[in-house]
């Protein structure tokens, strides 16, 4: 009996659902690994009355493929288990997001380097400017200028959140199944 009334109570829920969300088993899903998500948020420094960094809104949602490692893991799993329309608020410790400041990603970069035809860029290399820099081996990455010298650049290339603990405040707004070609390459279509 208790069986059978489960079933019709399933069978109830998931024609509502499909009434209303228009989506094949949405209401049932959870955000675990290999399912692309679309979230609103907005992103604080330390806590909800933090510095706001960003806000993503509902009409262009942050959307991505859980489990695949493109973002910080902790971020991940807070959103483990939560389904459509769920809020959540969370907090990552600046260790579980972009880490600690490291003096040694503050480096001092000969002048000269920043010469273009023989002569020194003042307009793009100063102080608080963020430069995009690429090494030996062709990777690019950004870095913000410190301090200009007579004869060196000091460059840091800390994330801009190192030191920071993050506070995230938002809704999952969409849950679905990963394509084949999403799955093959790790990457949220939608997000592309």
């Amino acid at each position: 009996m208790f069986k059978s009334l489960e079933f019709v109570i399933l069978n109830i829920k998931d024609f509502i659902c499909k009434k209303i969300n228009n989506k094949e088993n949405s209401c049932f899903m959870v955000i675990e690994n290999e399912k692309v998500i679309s979230l609103e948020y907005q992103l604080h420094v330390d806590d909800e009355n933090g510095n706001i960094i960003e806000t993503v809104k509902e009409d262009k949602p942050f959307v991505f493929m859980h489990g695949k490692g493109n973002l910080l893991p902790k971020f991940e799993e807070n959103l483990t288990g939560l389904k459509e329309g769920d809020g959540f608020e969370f907090k990552l410790a600046c260790e579980d997001a972009y880490g600690l400041a490291r003096e040694d990603a503050v480096v001092d970069i000969p002048k000269n380097v920043f010469e273009v035809d023989g002569k020194f860029d003042d307009k793009l290399i100063v102080e608080g400017n963020v430069v995009p820099m690429q090494d030996k081996d062709g990777n690019k990455f950004n870095g913000v200028v410190v301090v200009v010298e007579d004869e060196i650049v000091k460059i840091d290339f800390n994330h801009p959140l190192a030191g920071d603990n993050l506070f995230f405040k938002g809704k999952v707004l969409v849950i679905r199944d990963a394509n084949e070609n999403e799955l093959k390459t790790g990457q949220a279509e939608d997000a592309l």
